[in-house]
């Protein structure tokens, strides 16, 4: 699998209410998504949603190994009220090389398992949505908040074709259609953005508009 497949497949584990968000945002952004779940039925209702859907013990390693989900750069570990299952799935995926795992929690001790255990992410769900972390997983957006049905803000690194010029010089509004409220270069705190805000490499910046806008938007690299 070469770099640019990892980056666009995401593995994702569980497909309850939290797993199929995910799963499914991850979709409407354009990613592959390989599903994995231990109930038939529920493989059979995602079967014709998602990338792939496989009926697989995820807790198996020898079984993950056959999916080829060491191949994977992400993955999300959905399973919750099973916390065995959880902390056996995640340890799998640890041991089987996956670079970044996000992993639901249900209580706070859940979540500290599974960051010994090795899970670089974990997710809380009563505090954060699965289209929420669907965003997120994908790598270039660091958070996302819909605030209605198609406005969103977003939390992204700022592309490289931003760098070195002010907001004005850029046209972003134009160009994009999304607004930058705030900009947070390295070791200082946020701060409003304006028309004469010059994007530096390394900023973070906030932006705001059209789902679809800010989304595209984060996306450039």
């Amino acid at each position: 699998m070469s770099a640019k497949q990892r980056d666009a497949q995401v593995l994702v584990v569980g497909l309850g209410r939290f797993g199929s968000s995910v799963a499914e945002t991850l979709m409407e952004l354009g990613r592959e998504v390989l599903a994995v779940d231990a109930n038939p039925a529920t493989v059979q209702r995602y079967a014709d949603v998602l990338t792939h859907v496989v009926e697989a013990d995820s807790t198996d390693v020898r079984a993950l190994k056959q999916l080829g989900a060491g191949e994977f750069k992400r993955a999300v570990v959905g399973i919750g009220t099973d916390m065995e299952a959880s902390i056996l799935t995640t340890s799998a995926l640890v041991d089987l090389g996956v670079e970044e795992i996000w992993a639901k929690a249900v209580t706070e001790a859940h979540g500290r398992i599974l960051e010994r255990v090795g899970a670089h992410h974990v997710v809380y769900p009563e505090n954060e949505s699965g289209e929420r972390i669907g965003h997120r997983v994908t790598g270039r957006v660091m958070d996302y908040i819909e605030l209605d049905e198609n406005f969103a803000l977003v939390e992204t690194r700022a592309p490289a074709e931003l760098v070195g010029k002010s907001l004005r010089e850029s046209e972003v509004r134009r160009r994009f259609g999304i607004t930058v409220v705030c900009i947070k270069s390295v070791g200082e705190p946020f701060t409003y953005a304006t028309q004469d805000s010059i994007v530096m490499d390394g900023d973070i910046l906030v932006v705001a508009g059209q789902r679809q806008y800010v989304e595209s938007f984060a996306e450039r690299d």
